[in-house]
């Protein structure tokens, strides 16, 4: 409900974030086109098996909002990162409402980057 009135009471002309399935944000990486991964887990899911992706930085949710300014410095597209995307989604909206520019949420998060065999660290 949050989300959907989020949406409704956004001015116009402001920014959304939107999605980015696994294989578009390979591509992105592989090209070595700028980009951003933050992953959004707490330092002890950041670290355990079975990783976050490669060149990830971790701001946990719980630390964002003494962070926004580290994550909006970035000046390149950022594409937020959690097990599956619910954090991300949540922490989009945060950023969004901050200001923060260029924001994307990776669809179905950690797992599925997993699940594709795809390599974490």
């Amino acid at each position: 409900m949050t989300t959907f009135l989020s949406r409704l009471l956004r001015r116009p002309g402001s920014s959304a974030a939107t999605w980015i399935e696994i294989d578009d944000l390979r591509r992105h990486l592989d090209a070595n086109e700028p980009a951003v991964p933050i992953d959004v887990r707490q330092p002890e899911e950041f670290t355990a098996p079975p990783g976050h992706l490669p060149g990830a930085i971790n701001v946990p949710l719980a630390e964002l909002s003494g962070r926004i300014a580290e994550v909006s410095a970035h000046q390149k597209p950022i594409v937020l990162v959690c097990k599956t995307d619910r954090r991300s989604a949540r922490v989009a909206e945060i950023l969004i409402a901050a200001g923060v520019p260029d924001v994307s949420i990776l669809r179905g998060g950690t797992d599925g980057w997993h699940e594709r065999g795809l390599p974490l660290d």
